[in-house]
């Protein structure tokens, strides 16, 4: 019998030129683009599964998925496999690292953590249009991380999943929730053990609708256990989300 070792990727890209992580009929999608640049250069064909599917125009500052190999050798070789996946794929993916992990590991399942960020331009900068979301109207900062402490208060976040999906349960676990200004840019900085399609970009849409005196926090309590995603804001533009932070146990690594 075969044996097959099991390795993660670890990678960041630019969502701007994808149609997001998962492999599409009607456009060119990151996983696709890692598949390709592997199989040609490990000689085998490769199916990296991620952990997570980031949409269209999302991007990726620390990013895992994973692939099984025959060739056990390839830790020996990793910095000069890197180094030529880095030189194949195009500018806007760069990996980081190819770690050995236990067999039964997976990029996906195995996550114990996600942080995503959102980050919002408070001026005009045509060198920020691709990766924030340009919002020049009030903002009550405050307001807005009284908002962020309401999430705590609840695991079913059906008011912000995109609906008809195939999850089993809506029901999510966050750790962290906030605002922070840094400069000309705001960002909200969210961590959960899970996150459901979309539940970013409509919690950040609703919570900025009680920032400029849209609705109460009141109003917000009352959205959340509607479970109701007509009842919730209007999700903002994806170009400015990204996946910050995968965490895994430590155990399940090799090397």
């Amino acid at each position: 019998m075969e044996f097959k070792q099991r390795y993660f990727i670890h990678v960041a890209y630019s969502g701007k030129n994808y149609n997001g992580w998962q492999v599409q009929k009607n456009g060119i999608s990151i996983q696709e683009t890692l598949n390709h640049a592997l199989s040609t250069l490990l000689q085998n064909k490769i199916n990296v599964l991620g952990c997570g599917r980031t949409d269209t125009g999302v991007h990726a500052e620390s990013y895992y998925a994973h692939f099984d190999l025959t060739d056990l050798n390839i830790v020996h070789n990793k910095n000069s496999l890197i180094k030529k996946l880095n030189g194949f794929l195009p500018s806007d993916i760069v990996i980081f690292d190819l770690i050995p992990v236990q067999k039964e590991s997976n990029a996906r399942f195995s996550a114990i953590s996600r942080t995503y960020e959102y980050r919002i331009s408070r001026v005009k900068n045509p060198f920020n249009n691709d990766f924030t979301y340009g919002y020049y109207g009030n903002l009550d900062i405050h307001i807005l991380n009284e908002a962020s402490k309401i999430l705590y208060d609840y695991s079913d976040f059906t008011s912000f999943s995109k609906l008809h999906t195939k999850t089993q349960t809506n029901f999510c676990k966050i750790s962290e929730a906030g605002w922070m200004q840094t400069l000309d840019v705001l960002t909200f900085r969210i961590t959960a053990d899970r996150f459901l399609r979309n539940m970013v970009r409509a919690i950040v849409g609703t919570i900025m609708d009680a920032g400029r005196g849209k609705m109460t926090l009141q109003d917000l309590r009352n959205i959340i256990e509607s479970k109701n995603r007509s009842a919730a804001g209007t999700s903002v533009p994806a170009q400015g989300l990204f996946l910050v932070d995968v965490r895994y146990p430590d155990d399940i690594f090799l090397s």
